[in-house]
């Protein structure tokens, strides 16, 4: 690894967390962690069935213990759920000790991307103009992040070997 410990992507859903960070360690050679499928093996159920079983303050304290622990891991690639990096201790570690990508995408990408999914509970029952409010107030959060890719004009390839050629040169 480089100075840096691991890679964390962050991002709205739908912004390809899981499938970028997925690409990148495999041509880095290195362990891919999906937080929120870390999530779903603990509990024993899928995200959206937490939401509606347990409420979202009952998963977010799941997502935060989960995000913890899978961060103390060595030479990994990490894609974060898409509210986890709003978490100020989830945050504070994250830029205190690895490296962070923040996938950016034009609004109405997004809004097509995750507008009626059922795998989606924050969005499931939220009009465009709510949808569209959480992009904004959490984009000043991933602002936060080491380095933005910017996405909208880019292929998947694209954003991987930009993210690559990054870590590289760090």
């Amino acid at each position: 690894m480089k100075s840096k410990e691991n890679l964390v992507f962050l991002g709205m859903m739908g912004s390809g967390k899981s499938s970028i960070g997925m690409l990148v360690a495999k041509k880095l050679k290195l362990n891919f962690i999906d937080i929120d499928n870390e999530i779903e093996i603990k509990v024993g159920t899928t995200i959206s069935k937490m939401f509606e079983d347990k409420g979202e303050d009952f998963f977010r304290k799941v997502e935060e213990k989960v995000t913890l622990k899978n961060l103390k891991l060595p030479s990994s690639v990490i894609s974060l759920g898409g509210g986890a990096f709003m978490n100020e201790n989830i945050r504070k570690e994250v830029l205190k000790s690895h490296i962070s990508f923040w996938l950016n995408w034009n609004n109405n990408i997004l809004l097509g991307r995750i507008k009626n999914s059922k795998k989606r509970p924050l969005a499931i029952n939220s009009s465009d103009d709510q949808i569209i409010d959480l992009i904004q107030e959490r984009s000043t959060v991933y602002a936060k992040a080491l380095f933005e890719i910017k996405c909208d004009n880019l292929t998947k390839n694209e954003v991987v070997n930009k993210i690559i050629k990054i870590y590289e040169s760090n």
